[in-house]
């Protein structure tokens, strides 16, 4: 919020897709977009080959998403909700632009997340999936609608090709979710007994 207030956000677009480009994890020495899911790809896939749209709510920042979402998910930027700060319009040197200031906007965590579908989309989804306890609204909100839903958790279990954590972590924690799945009847997806491949095929560690 307050290292890069006072940029524009073509300034900020700019330093996020420099970001993206280059950055590499530190003990897998791959580009971050590089370590998304294939499960997750194929699944986004397959519901746009079927009409259906697909959206990213996320509680990280919407600015730090967008730049990467349609290359990365094949999710165009005006389908990513996320966290904010706020922004004004201003006049530099005649030139009009968007200056990011040191505020917050909109968490998009937590109850945060279905107050950001409704505001964004309009309208219930019909399936909603999720990693950890900030998704347990958006999964209890999309689930509650009328006719058939599909809440849906994905268990981080595998220590040897990605992490194990679940209750008792302090980033991504997933203890409620557990709990409320078993009582919703949402479907966990056990990363380690579930999928045969984590990363995509060209990124060695998800083999």
């Amino acid at each position: 919020m307050a290292t890069h207030a006072g940029m524009t956000t073509d300034e900020f677009e700019q330093t996020v897709t420099q970001w993206i480009n280059t950055a590499r994890h530190p003990q897998t020495g791959l580009r971050y977009t590089d370590m998304v899911f294939q499960p997750m790809l194929e699944l986004m896939q397959y519901l746009r080959a079927h009409q259906f749209e697909t959206w990213i709510v996320s509680g990280g920042g919407i600015e730090f998403m967008r730049p990467c979402s349609q290359r990365v998910y094949g999710v165009p930027p005006q389908q990513v909700i996320g966290s904010s700060i706020e922004i004004r319009y201003v006049l530099r040197d005649g030139v009009p632009v968007l200056e990011r200031l040191p505020e917050i906007n909109f968490i998009d965590d937590k109850a945060g997340k279905p107050v950001g579908i409704h505001r964004f989309i309009g309208r219930r989804p019909i399936a909603a999936f999720g990693t950890a306890d900030g998704d347990l609204q958006m999964l209890q909100w999309t689930t509650a609608g009328d006719g058939a839903r599909l809440g849906l958790i994905v268990h981080h279990t595998d220590s040897e090709r990605e992490y194990a954590y679940d209750r008792d972590s302090s980033v991504g924690r997933l203890d409620k979710g557990l709990d409320a799945a078993a009582e919703n009847d949402w479907t966990i997806v056990d990363m380690k007994t579930d999928w045969s491949q984590i990363y995509p095929p060209d990124q060695p560690r998800g083999q």
